[in-house]
């Protein structure tokens, strides 16, 4: 039997921690979807600050400021996410995860390396180096370095962030999605017409996405 193909756009922030645990929850259905379904994964961009300042935030003050959270219903949330994260497998250490940043160029690269093949590992690059690493994903150098990791060209990386490339065609993207009504991430669309909303557990997916390829 030929496996579904499915095209997958997948609308997110690098330092949303909801978009870190829906990949994992997603790429882990996808495992389990092995031999039903083929997927042509989108990385489209969203960005949950877009006016933040070069310095960032502390978090707990951007949580308190955003959401009107206090500083212990910010940590009991934090420790949520830091428990569903390692059950999927990713670590997040909050302790190294002090502010809040720009994501506008990681946006940039992510786009560039949508051509390579390796815009997937690329993204998850850059969930690393802020939730488990504790890196700025602002600084270019950060940005630089994580491309490097995956087998994309520094230099290409260090060129594209010296001026403004993609700059345009990732704002253009990021109000197609707004206008779409996407006010949330991770939001994932399927086949442009199937929203899932939500770091949703792998079972969700697994289910979604055999009922839309067997439809």
């Amino acid at each position: 039997m030929t496996p579904a193909t499915l095209k997958i756009d997948f609308v997110s922030d690098v330092s949303c921690p909801w978009c870190a645990i829906g990949l994992q929850s997603l790429e882990t259905a996808l495992q389990r979807l092995d031999g039903e379904v083929a997927v042509q994964m989108h990385f489209q961009p969203f960005e949950l600050n877009p006016h933040m300042a070069p310095e960032g935030e502390d978090i707990t003050e951007h949580l308190s400021k955003k959401y009107g959270s206090t500083p212990e219903q910010a940590a009991a949330a934090r420790e949520n996410i830091r428990v569903r994260g390692e059950a999927l497998g990713f670590t997040f250490n909050m302790d190294k995860r002090a502010r809040i940043y720009n994501t506008f160029d990681a946006h940039r690269l992510l786009h560039w390396a949508e051509d390579t093949g390796l815009q997937t590992a690329l993204k998850k690059a850059l969930f690393k180096a802020y939730f488990t690493d504790g890196k700025d994903p602002s600084q270019h150098a950060v940005l630089v370095e994580a491309a490097e990791s995956v087998g994309l060209s520094g230099e290409e990386a260090r060129a594209i962030l010296a001026g403004d490339d993609y700059a345009d065609l990732v704002r253009e993207q990021e109000q197609f999605y707004l206008s779409a009504g996407i006010h949330s991430v991770p939001a994932v669309v399927i086949n442009d017409k199937h929203l899932i909303s939500g770091g949703q557990p792998p079972e969700v997916f697994e289910q979604a996405l055999r009922q839309i390829a067997a439809g």
